[in-house]
Order: structure tokens, then C-alpha cells, then sequence
């Protein structure tokens, strides 16, 4: 038995809802109950919060004092009165964001973040405590469904600054350890010279779950499978967030822990906006969020299975909202339920990042996820990076494999001919890709931007 995990659950989370009025155990038991409402009760708890937050809006957030007009809209009809409000971008969130906060809301309340910057300049917002603890309620929610509690004791592989530089601190480190249960492994020490080291130390921990960035946790696996290395023991998960899970990595994690991967959407920008279930369908945290997708050109809101822009609105922070908030990311809504039970909303499909999509010569959009899986189809390809640098260049970069063959690059960069058109491919060899600023591997991206 694990003595703190125990102790986390019993003694910990209770004293923190004493001492500071912490609700994430009850918002946990109120979302396990509303995972099954009908479909009828979920669209009024939404439309009931959202009804709220709107009016909060126009009346009290300086940047949506313009917008008094739609008072009688949204008493109607909450949903239709949504759509009449803007697009909030990321670059818009920076430039306003004083604005953007309650007016009689007391700011040194409140709990600045900020985005990784892993597609460009770090968005800097604000949360108040219901936002994140409903979100941190919805992540509990969606990893009890994998049998995982809280207290349990998760190996964190992760990279990013923002969290690296917390844990150099000696004080920081033995928190996490005895209040969260969480061990720490920074996905920049991991090589091939370090790997026996952490695969030791897992068999001694002995964690329940991994949690970590996609491209950290499929390094970690490629190592192992590389060494011929196991761990000793079976876990309840690995937990992939923050980033897309690729299938190549899905099935190379799969391998090397003979364990369910779990993928978990979420943004530090956006909380948690979907969870896998033991199924493999993606349910939305729709107690939470409003999740629309919208056509990349239009903005109108697209038939469910088609591709679109979300575009997330929290119907907790009234201290900072954000309306019709455009994350970046390309994802598809589906109008199926679910064998599970749980009649949560679907998310049929998450494809990437808006900057992912690539333009060929023709006009046509190409998303970038059709290379990256390709790519895994060509053994002479260890780790790659496909840019899109222009719309007539396009930069490869490739990590060599031992089985290396010449013909297969060839191939692959014919087959980027076929969807692109004549385009100019710039191959690089490389030892090393290096992560972004909030330490995740793009696998693609374009540099330029485009009409969408």
C-alpha cells in the first residue's frame, strides 16, 4: 500500500477544503453524477451557465461593455446569443488584457498563467480558483474512469520551463512529492546513456501512471524498445497531453509498457477539454466549456465529422472570460453516443494545430498530420520535422536511422510532390531536433501565414 497516497486522499485534499476552501472534491462528485445526464439536462446546464456568464460579460467586463444590446438575445436563447460575439485571439488576449477582467474583480485574487508559446508568443492570462478547480475536477473525473485516484503516484515526464525552473527548487520538488504524489523526470535528460538510470528508478517507485508530453513519453518508450529495457511491473496508464498524439506514438508508447495510453486534450490556455475514455472515445468536459468548431475560412460552425477552429468558451472564470477564445487547434465534433454510457459530447478527431496546415500550390489545404504519419512508414527515418517555410519551399529535417536508405527519403519526398505540387524540398540531416520554447517537438508547422 502507498502510505501517501493514502494520506493525500484522506488527510491532504480535506485539509486543503478547510484551510482553503479548495471544491475540487466536490466538483469531482457533481461531474461524476452529470456524465450521464441526458442530453436535454446537459444542453440546460449549459445554457444556464453560459446565460450567466454572458450577462456577467456585458455588464461587468470592460471588453464587452459594447455588447449591452444583446441583453435581450441572451435572454432567449444563450447559444444564439454567443455566436453574435467575436472572436477572441490569442493576440488579442495580450494587447487587452486589463479589459478583458472583471471590473470589480480584485486582481491580486487571482492566478496569472501563461500558454507554453509553442506556436509563437506565450498568451498571459488570468484564472480564478472555480476555473481551476473544475478543471482540475475534470481531469480526476476523466482519469478515474482508468481506475486512477487521486494520490495516486504519477511519473511526470515533461519539459517545459515553466515547470522546470519551479522544480530546481529544492522546496517546490518536496511538495509535489509528499502533497501530489508526483516524481519528476525532465525529458531533456533522457538519452540512451540515461535510460537504464530511470528505468531503475520506475521499477523502485513503482508509479501508478505516467503523465507527460506526447514526444517526451515516445522518447521515452524509443529508448527503452531501442535498449530492449521493460519495467517490472503493470501500469494503469500513460496519460499523453498537451500535444497531439500521433498514432506512431500511440503504438510505439503501447509497446514498450503494455499499458492503455490515455490521451488527455488540454491546454494550459483552455483547461481540460477532453478525456479518452476505456473506449477510446474522446468526451468533452461540456459541464466546463462550450467547445465550437468553426470552418477555417468562414468562420461558421461546421457539420459534425468535418474539420474545423476551435474555439472554446469557459463557462467558470467570470474573474477574466474569455469568449469564444480561438485555441489554435483543428478538431472534429462527432454526433455519435458513446458505448461507455457516459452521454458527454464526442470529439471525433483531433487533428493538430492551425499552423499545421500547409498550402499547396494548387490552393488546397493539406494538414501536416498526413506527412508525420507517413513519415513513421519509411524505416530510414528515426525523428524528422516537416516546415513549411514558404508556399513554394519546404524544409525537411531528418534523424538518420542504422537501417538509413537514400530510396526512402526519395520516396517520401515524392509522395510530399503528389499533395503539395512541385514544390521545393530542402532536406536536412540532423543529430538533434530541438524543442520549442515549452520544450514539445513540432513535428510540423508552417512559417508563413495564410487566409484561413
Amino acid at each position: 500500500m502507498d502510505i501517501n497516497a493514502v494520506a493525500i486522499r484522506k488527510l491532504v485534499f480535506p485539509l486543503m477544503r478547510i484551510a482553503k476552501g479548495n471544491n475540487t472534491i466536490d466538483y469531482i462528485k457533481s461531474m461524476q453524477d452529470s456524465q450521464y445526464l441526458s442530453k436535454e439536462d446537459m444542453h440546460k446546464l449549459q445554457k444556464d451557465k453560459l446565460s450567466k456568464l454572458l450577462m456577467h460579460c456585458v455588464k461587468n467586463v470592460p471588453a464587452y461593455a459594447d455588447y449591452k444590446y444583446l441583453i435581450p438575445a441572451i435572454e432567449e436563447d444563450a447559444f444564439s446569443a454567443l455566436r453574435k460575439f467575436p472572436i477572441l485571439t490569442k493576440q488579442q488576449v495580450n494587447n487587452n488584457t486589463d479589459n478583458l477582467i472583471c471590473a470589480n474583480t480584485d486582481k491580486s485574487t487571482l492566478t496569472p498563467n501563461q500558454s507554453g508559446g509553442s506556436s509563437g508568443e506565450p498568451v498571459r492570462f488570468f484564472i480564478d480558483r472555480p476555473t481551476a478547480e473544475n478543471s482540475e475536477a475534470a481531469r480526476w473525473r476523466g482519469l478515474s474512469w482508468w481506475d486512477i485516484n487521486i494520490g495516486d503516484k504519477c511519473l511526470m515526464v515533461w519539459g517545459s520551463p515553466l515547470e522546470l525552473n519551479k522544480r530546481e527548487n529544492l522546496i517546490y520538488n518536496m511538495k509535489e512529492r509528499f502533497l501530489k504524489n508526483i516524481i519528476f523526470v525532465p525529458a531533456y535528460s533522457l538519452n540512451p546513456q540515461s535510460i537504464q538510470k530511470y528505468v531503475n528508478m520506475i521499477n523502485t517507485q513503482k508509479p501508478v501512471y505516467f503523465y507527460g508530453y506526447a514526444s517526451a513519453l515516445h522518447l521515452l518508450a524509443q529508448l527503452m524498445i531501442n535498449k530492449n529495457i521493460k519495467i517490472k511491473y503493470k501500469l494503469k496508464g500513460i496519460v499523453s497531453t498537451s500535444e497531439n498524439l500521433y498514432d506512431f506514438q500511440r503504438k510505439t508508447i503501447e509497446q514498450a509498457f503494455d499499458c492503455p495510453v490515455i490521451n488527455e486534450y488540454g491546454a494550459r490556455d483552455a483547461g481540460i477539454i477532453a478525456y479518452e475514455c476505456p473506449k477510446g472515445r474522446m468526451h468533452i468536459s461540456a459541464e466546463n466549456m462550450i467547445v465550437e468548431i468553426l470552418d477555417i475560412q468562414t468562420n461558421q460552425p461546421v457539420e459534425p465529422g468535418k474539420p474545423g477552429l476551435v474555439v472554446i468558451t469557459d463557462l467558470n472564470n467570470f474573474s477574466m472570460p474569455r469568449l469564444r477564445y480561438k485555441l489554435g487547434d483543428v478538431a472534429a465534433l462527432s454526433k455519435e453516443s458513446c458505448e461507455c454510457g457516459r452521454t458527454l459530447p464526442l470529439i471525433e478527431k483531433i487533428e493538430g494545430r492551425e499552423d499545421d496546415i500547409f498550402i499547396a500550390l494548387n490552393g488546397n489545404y493539406v494538414h501536416a498530420v498526413y506527412f508525420c504519419n507517413l513519415a513513421r512508414s519509411y524505416p530510414s527515418i528515426m525523428q524528422f520535422q516537416i516546415i513549411q517555410q514558404s508556399r513554394t519551399d519546404i524544409l525537411l529535417r531528418i534523424i538518420k536511422s542504422h537501417t538509413f536508405k537514400e530510396s526512402e527519403i526519395q520516396a517520401y519526398i515524392d509522395e510530399i510532390y503528389k499533395l503539395m505540387g512541385p514544390v521545393n524540398v530542402i532536406v536536412e540531416y540532423t543529430d538533434t531536433i530541438e524543442p520549442t520554447a515549452s520544450g514539445k517537438i513540432r513535428y510540423s508547422k508552417r512559417d508563413f501565414p495564410i487566409s484561413i
